[in-house]
């Protein structure tokens, strides 16, 4: 049933074993270029998976996107769609011959079906409004997916309130509460909900009824946000449902919901903080999730929460990579192993985003794949798992490994052919002693054909978040192999607040954002330039974006003597007004202590725009006007103060971005840009 990959793909492949086909400099074209794999879904059987796969399209500046299948044992792979148009999301139906999927190729997103054996995709859904967050109930003869609905409204309802207010002249929009905007859309009035679809009836039925709140979670939210039970009756989601405070609430809720939706759903967890990402034990007997602990705080740490169903006793779980203080970490993916026995999770942990495995009898974690970034974990036949995994060294592919962590094999290979056509920089993590006595982790990346004779240009790159990580992983907006594909060392220090070093350290950076972190940038600079001789510390420039942005505008003041220049992209300039200009209150209101008017020293402190009057290092400003968590104000407040005082700096407003930038074309501008501003200040 499968062919291996594409006879082009294989073609070049024995090219460039059999003639050493020439290669270049790794670029901002070859990280556009590269196919990028998610979403995996194993067969019922074990042996086959189904993915997503991104291609970029340049002329349509734009992403498209196909449904692919591959053989577990790594025999081969194909693309199953082929549509001018998106296609995701494949789901298995029970029997394992056919999958459905989401596209866009009839002018909408809607659920579509094709066989495995051959013959056209069908449209199965003809519904008023786009569908997302597809799953299949079990048993085959229902869906689940989520649409954007006015509460108490059908989908032909809403669709007729939002077409007239589109047809309206008059263009005002009226908010009587928050939010009146998120990450990068005005408030509509709908709200994410989860239906259920019969097949044979073609009936779509609101699971989440009247209730004004978001299921799957506005902005990112998946179909990772419910679950529905073995034997198919009923569904468990997460909400936030806090009326006005959802602004400044990170209460996150479990409900219940019969999947026949006769009845409202019950919440069944009273957590004040997050609970997330419900998953049934195979035998439907137990309820994992996943469950902060602190009201009101995102980074808080995700623990495991085991609960017997359907009212039983719960028991917590934390994480831990090794007993030692610190060796907490905050789970990020969870999925059962076929029998019951273990979970497996994803976690950041020292630079890598490894597959954790949990005892469930027990709550011992044991590690089965520790290195990379890895995601998706699920079982497969003969006691494996599949999982995905990209690294510094190059983008996602899948493959499995043993339950014991050992015999891992490749599933893909879709990118190998554009890998070996494209050199890159050797990674290596090192580590120093930075604030508070601690050790803190950083990464450096050589410059593609590396002379350890000649001294390199250095890209010191600090992470957003603040709680993140600059770790072995293969970005799209921030690869450091960009840097070193055009001549540069790219260092990276995950600093105080940085995740995957236990909870305490990510907390450090609560209400410090320009004391420790500062520190750890400094001694971690001057670690790497004392470890690594071909660094050229006086040619050094410093690039950050959101949080990493902010830091850029404190170092400009706070530590204005060190770098030939600076890059700040979607950075603060003003603590004050940023927590006026924002969304999602939650984040300043914890990170500060309160509001400005509670906790104005904390606002205060720390704050770019006290310290303008040191100011003097040429500085690049990039902002997308459609960024609502820092606004593009910030970014022209930053610019006005540079060019009034004099300093040499340059503005770049993405009109049509939001907090990312992700169209092809403007992410080729603004690789181009970067890398002419670090051209003309640090590299000469």
């Amino acid at each position: 049933m499968l062919r291996l990959v594409t006879l082009s793909l294989c073609c070049l492949a024995l090219a460039s074993v059999t003639t050493a086909a020439p290669t270049h400099p790794f670029s901002v074209n070859d990280m556009l270029a590269m196919d990028r794999i998610s979403d995996p879904r194993v067969s019922p059987d074990g042996k086959l998976v189904a993915f997503t796969v991104r291609v970029t399209d340049l002329e349509a500046n734009r992403g498209r996107t196909d449904i692919w299948i591959a053989a577990v044992d790594g025999s081969g792979a194909q693309r199953l769609t082929t549509a001018d148009a998106s296609d995701s999301q494949a789901r298995w139906t029970p029997d394992g011959k056919a999958l459905y999927f989401v596209s866009t190729r009839s002018g909408s997103s809607q659920v579509w079906k094709i066989a495995l054996d051959g013959g056209e995709a069908a449209q199965v859904t003809k519904l008023p409004l786009d569908v997302d967050a597809l799953e299949v109930v079990p048993g085959g003869a229902r869906l689940l997916f989520s649409m954007a609905v006015v509460p108490g409204k059908s989908p032909a309802e809403t669709k007729d309130i939002l077409e007239a207010k589109e047809k309206s002249k008059a263009s005002g929009m009226v908010f009587d509460r928050l939010f009146v905007r998120h990450w990068d859309t005005w408030d509509d009035g709908t709200r994410n909900h989860v239906f259920v679809y019969d097949l044979a009836a073609g009936t779509a039925t609101d699971l989440l009824g009247a209730m004004d709140a978001d299921c799957p979670t506005k902005p990112f939210g998946g179909s990772e946000d419910f679950a529905v039970s073995p034997d198919g009756t009923t569904v468990v989601f997460s909400a936030k449902d806090v009326g006005r405070a959802e602004a400044w609430s990170t209460n996150y809720d479990l409900y219940v919901v019969r999947t026949e939706g006769t009845a409202a759903p019950k919440k069944i967890t009273d957590n004040p903080a997050w609970d997330a990402a419900p998953r049934f034990s195979p035998d439907g007997k137990y309820l994992a999730y996943l469950a902060m602990s602190r009201a009101g705080y995102e980074a808080d740490r995700f623990d495991l929460v085991l609960r017997e169903r359907p009212d039983g006793a719960e028991r917590r779980i934390v994480l831990r990579a090794d007993e030692t203080p610190g060796g907490d970490r905050s789970v990020a993916e969870l999925a059962w192993s076929a029998d019951g026995k273990e979970l497996y999770c994803t976690a950041d942990h020292l630079g890598q985003h490894p597959v954790f495995a949990v005892d469930v009898a027990s709550g011992k974690t044991r590690v089965v794949v520790g290195q990379g970034t890895c995601g998706s974990p699920q079982p497969v036949t003969g006691a494996r798992l599949l999982y995905a995994m990209h690294s510094l060294r190059g983008p996602t592919e899948l493959y499995t490994v043993g339950r014991d962590g050992q015999g891992a094999k490749r599933v893909t290979a879709l990118n190998d052919a554009k890998l070996a056509a494209a050199r890159l920089g050797a990674p290596e993590q090192f580590s120093f002693t930075g604030a508070k006595g601690d050790t803190v982790y950083g990464w450096i990346v050589r410059p593609v054909d590396f002379d350890a004779a000649k001294r390199s240009p250095v890209a010191f790159l600090i992470h957003g978040g603040p709680q993140g990580s600059f770790g072995n992983d293969f970005h799209y907006r921030w690869n450091p192999q960009f840097y070193a594909g055009a001549g540069y060392a790219a260092v990276m220090v995950d600093f105080h607040g940085s995740t995957g070093y236990g909870q305490a350290f990510t907390d450090a950076i609560n209400g410090d954002w320009g004391g420790a972190p500062l520190e750890d940038l400094k001694l971690g600079l001057a670690a790497a330039i004392a470890k690594y001789p071909f660094l050229d510390g006086d040619r050094v420039g410093a690039l950050g974006a959101s949080y990493g942005g902010y830091m850029i505008n404190w170092i400009a003041g706070a530590w204005p003597d060190r770098f030939r220049a600076l890059v700040c992209h979607d950075g603060n300039i003003d603590e004050r007004m940023a927590y006026y200009d924002t969304e999602e209150l939650w984040f300043p209101e914890w990170e500060r202590g309160g509001t400005p008017w509670e906790a104005p020293e904390s606002y205060a402190e720390h704050n770019p725009i006290d310290l303008v009057k040191n100011w003097q290092t040429p500085t690049l400003v990039i902002h997308g006007q459609k960024d609502f968590r820092v606004v593009y104000t910030q970014g022209i407040s930053t610019f006005t103060a540079l060019q009034r005082k004099g300093i040499p700096s340059k503005l770049v407003i993405f009109p049509d971005e939001n907090h990312w930038v992700l169209k092809p074309a403007n992410s080729i501008q603004w690789h181009q840009t970067v890398l002419a501003w670090l051209d003309q200040w640090v590299k000469k």
